[in-house]
């Protein structure tokens, strides 16, 4: 993407933790084939392969007393030549810790299309110790330029006022991204905010490496003890689902069309040779069906007949009569239908992250002094204002007290709540 050199001068803003905003980032870096997801229930297993995870906290240097039992068991990977060999890097930049989430997934993952700029960047950083990848991270434009391109203007203000700064990290009110991968055989967890890398060891060999994931984020969210933090946010990197859609539905097309072909020759072949109807086409299921029953001489289908046909055969050799064939055909054609809708879906989500994005970057100032000058201007803002002093306040009458500290919209925690979930801001 075209990079504006002076935008740098305002430095890396807070991003919002938004799996539309990460998969755009996505796109921005480069990257095709990847997506984001927000994960809801981390007990659920997900669909398909996933490449690492990304989790958004609550930084409280003081009160992280179960990292600090973990850290007694020395989980720190301070061997030079093996952090070296991963992409840990060192987060040099305030403000930054969201990018680098995302490239400690995708630096870390074979076979991914990371696109001119990510690969550029890990050929240049091969090797190199976690400071200097830091340092090549925050001064490469075009990653800058992306992760900024999606910050609201209240992250820009509040550069400006000095609080978006400091990395936060004695703060009280900070949030920081970090990643969770597995690496030769292992659950890393790559926080750019510590000196080295973790390793949380290797998984069972009946079990994914997900299921080690979710145990060490029961333990870190106190789920299993029954004092769950919920300020917290997690992700997914995974496979943009439409090219999986996409191949399915390929499948099933190809599968259709043979099945509608081997329904023709038997109609065909059971047909008289005087039959005067012969030119009649076979464009519904009716007519079929009706030439079927007619002519129940008709014999079976072997499906090795078509198997040939097929680069993905879709059932074992065995025979089929026609009826057996046309159930099979209108299964093909809801499952198609099905597919076609899904696909349809996953078009509408990534129309809608463009949607938000435009939303959530717009800067509605000007607007909002406009309106407020004419209210002026035509004499109705002092009115409108004294309507609301008087206005009587709203005072709950039922229900506990929420103290800022564990209201759950996450406000107290300078969080934001959005379509229902708690969307929380980055801090660092």
């Amino acid at each position: 993407m075209p990079v504006d050199i002076n935008r740098l001068t305002d430095g890396w803003l807070e991003l919002e933790s938004d799996p539309g905003l990460f998969t755009l980032l996505l796109e921005d870096f480069g990257v095709e084939g990847v997506q984001v997801e927000e994960i809801y229930d981390l007990q659920k297993s997900l669909e398909g392969p996933v490449y690492g995870f990304i989790f958004l906290f609550r930084w409280i240097e003081e009160r992280r007393a179960r990292r600090k039992i973990v850290e007694t068991i020395d989980i720190f990977v301070k061997d030079e030549e093996a952090v070296n060999s991963i992409f840990f890097a060192q987060q040099m930049v305030p403000n930054s810790c969201a990018t680098h989430a995302l490239l400690s997934v995708l630096l870390n993952c074979s076979g991914l299309h990371l696109g001119d700029t990510l690969s550029r960047l890990k050929v240049h950083t091969k090797g190199m110790c976690p400071e200097n990848k830091g340092w090549a991270i925050g001064n490469t434009p075009e990653l800058a330029c992306a992760h900024n391109s999606h910050a609201v203007p209240q992250a820009k203000r509040r550069l400006d006022k000095g609080s978006g700064v400091s990395t936060g990290r004695f703060t009280g009110e900070a949030f920081h991204f970090v990643s969770f991968v597995p690496i030769n055989g292992h659950l890393f967890e790559l926080d750019g905010l510590k000196p080295f890398p973790m390793d949380h060891g290797p998984w069972e060999e009946h079990e994914d490496w997900t299921d080690k994931f979710r145990r060490i984020m029961a333990d870190r969210l106190g789920i299993s003890t029954g004092e769950q933090d919920i300020r917290f946010n997690l992700m997914a990197v995974v496979p943009d689902r439409r090219i999986a859609i996409t191949h399915k539905l390929k499948m099933l097309k190809t599968n259709q069309a043979i099945v509608t072909a081997a329904l023709e020759k038997l109609i065909k072949a059971a047909k008289p040779e005087n039959h005067c109807n012969s030119d009649r086409k076979m464009d519904n299921h009716d007519y079929q069906m009706d030439q079927m029953n007619n002519h129940n001489e008709c014999r079976d289908v072997e499906t090795s007949e078509v198997r040939e046909q097929s680069p993905h055969p879709f059932f074992e050799p065995q025979a089929f009569s026609p009826k057996d064939l046309l159930a099979l055909l209108k299964n093909l054609e809801s499952e198609i239908s099905s597919t076609e809708q899904h696909l349809s879906d996953e078009n509408d989500k990534r129309a809608m992250f463009k949607v938000d994005d435009c939303r959530r970057t717009h800067n509605y100032d000007e607007f909002i002094c406009t309106f407020l000058s004419m209210l002026a201007h035509e004499g109705a803002l002092g009115e409108l204002v004294a309507q609301h002093l008087l206005l009587p306040r709203k005072i709950p009458t039922t229900g506990a007290k929420r103290s800022p500290s564990t209201n759950s919209t996450g406000k107290g925690a300078g969080g934001k709540r959005r379509r229902g979930k708690n969307k929380c801001r980055r801090r660092k």
